[in-house]
């Protein structure tokens, strides 16, 4: 009997040093390129439930208190990611709900309701400038709008006038990718009315079939990942058409199914590839493909249908401590996985600051970005 109250006693140590770690590092480090190559992205870390992203064992704690994972500490299919200061903000397709993963506190909050409705199918998260939150629900056909203490405060769209695959804001605009009708409608920030129809349903330079996923430049260009026609196309802040950027070829800017993107402060377009099962960076300005990384697969940087890529220049020092001492982190990359054993991989963009002799352990088969080929990861999918 003294021994087991002296285990008893000793039980909330045990699960107080688990709740103080922090998030586990990997055993190797991964470049792309690699070394001896100048790298310019590292993995830094990956997770998919909240004790994995606080450090702490799932396993440990099921065994000791007994009961089942809670789904809203979890990610399960990641389509869409964001970010303020202090958090990332993730659309869950398969709980139905938004996810806010705080990073000061390292745990995972839940929104599932809108003015009392459960949300029924949230496939995308936006941010505004000023902190808002929208948020394209595809069954209800509306986009909510929540302020920055995730207060729901409007909405656009009556439940008929299209059906949302993404929104984002640009001035007093809100750009709706409509899946149905494949064209983009612009609404009015203030009313909500439709002031403008981007596109029309075709495979011609500036027409769109299925559109899924929009992003914005800080000139207020709009790019869209034009699905069916495996490219992305960008338009000007008026709504003309630009130019396409990837095309459905095998080899360096191929795309074979594109989802999420983004666009970073120097002009570069970042695309997720369901098949490839990697990210690839475009010049905006030339289209040229000029690096891709991650890889298909289990592992340090290991993708599995990658679904969103989104950058976030805000809370780099929230990772820091995963680069090498050698690499200078500028941003993070978040790329969400709808499958695979880390559901949002995380990567530092910098630079190497070593000399060029140095040398960092790297897997043996990491893409390695000189060839840009993400083709050959992907058999099967020209």
């Amino acid at each position: 009997m003294k021994s087991f109250k002296i285990a008893a006693a000793c039980l909330p140590l045990i699960l107080l040093a688990a709740c103080a770690q922090g998030p586990v590092h990997q055993d190797e480090t991964v470049f792309y390129p690699p070394l001896p190559q100048t790298p310019r992205v590292q993995f830094l870390t990956g997770f998919t439930t909240e004790d994995e992203f606080a450090g702490r064992s799932n396993r440990f704690r099921d065994f000791l208190l007994g009961g089942d994972t809670d789904e809203s500490k979890s990610l399960a299919r990641p389509f869409s990611i964001a970010h303020r200061p202090g958090e990332i903000i993730i659309a869950d397709k398969t709980y139905h709900t938004i996810v806010f993963v705080d990073l000061e506190a390292r745990e995972f909050n839940a929104l599932s309701e809108v003015a009392g409705r459960m949300m029924l199918d949230p496939v995308s998260v936006f941010i505004t400038p000023n902190g808002e939150l929208l948020v394209a629900d595809s069954q209800r056909n509306q986009v909510f709008v929540f302020n920055e203490r995730n207060e729901y405060v409007g909405e656009y769209g009556d439940g008929t006038t299209f059906r949302p695959l993404d929104a984002v804001v640009y001035g007093d605009r809100v750009y709706v990718a409509d899946l149905n009708a494949s064209e983009v409608e612009v609404l009015d920030r203030a009313t909500g009315e439709v002031i403008d129809v981007i596109s029309s349903i075709g495979s011609a330079d500036g027409q769109l079939n299925k559109p899924t996923h929009l992003a914005l430049d800080a000139a207020g260009n709009l790019f869209v990942t034009d699905s069916f026609n495996l490219r992305l196309q960008m338009f000007d802040p008026q709504g003309e058409f630009v130019k396409v950027i990837g095309w459905n070829v095998r080899g360096p800017g191929g795309l074979a199914r594109p989802k999420g993107l983004d666009v970073d402060r120097d002009g570069h377009l970042y695309i997720a590839d369901v098949a490839f099962q990697v990210i690839q960076i475009f010049s905006v300005e030339t289209r040229d493909a000029l690096l891709y990384f991650g890889k298909a697969g289990q592992g340090p940087g290991g993708n599995h249908m990658p679904s969103d890529v989104h950058i976030d220049y805000d809370n780099v020092k929230y990772f820091q401590e995963f680069a090498h001492p050698q690499f200078e982190i500028e941003y993070l990359i978040y790329v969400g996985n709808l499958l695979g054993d880390k559901r949002l991989n995380v990567y530092g963009f910098g630079r190497w600051t070593g000399d060029s002799e140095d040398s960092a352990p790297a897997p043996p088969g990491a893409g390695d970005g000189e060839s840009v080929d993400p083709s050959s990861t992907a058999p099967g999918t020209g």
